[in-house]
């Protein structure tokens, strides 16, 4: 039996906008993320098309944003932005959130929210701060 992609257990590319779209919204929303919010444009569309576009590809779907994009060099593309242990948090946190609000089984929540965890992670350019 072949286990279903990250992607159909989301129901697709609707599955993949609503995360997307509960994603955002959490983070124009809640005040625990202001910090990776402020690091977006006041208008969040291309940010949502852009991950949308990545995420379908990412989580076993059509390979949208290579096809626009090329490479997303992710790590590069967010070099420009100081994201530490507080912006990754903020970034799982609206994440979470999201994942909570879909309709998918629960081993498939885990599995995607350490592959996520996994990818903020590896996105941090910044030292670790020690505490005062």
């Amino acid at each position: 039996m072949n286990e279903q992609t990250p992607y159909e257990a989301l129901g697709g590319e609707a599955g993949v906008r609503e995360l997307v779209d509960r994603f955002y919204d959490y983070m124009d929303t809640e005040d625990r993320a202001g910090g990776v919010r402020r690091m977006h444009a006041r208008d969040l569309r291309v940010s949502r098309e852009k991950l949308f576009l990545f995420l379908t590809g990412w989580m076993g779907g059509p390979d949208l944003y290579v096809q626009k994009y090329g490479h997303p060099r992710l790590r590069r593309r967010h070099m420009p932005f100081a994201i530490g242990k507080q912006e990754r948090d903020q970034w799982m946190y609206c994440m979470r959130k999201a994942l909570a609000d879909m309709p998918i089984e629960d081993l498939q929540r885990q599995r995607l929210e350490r592959a996520f965890a996994a990818t903020a992670d590896h996105m941090r350019n910044q030292p670790e701060q020690d505490a005062d």
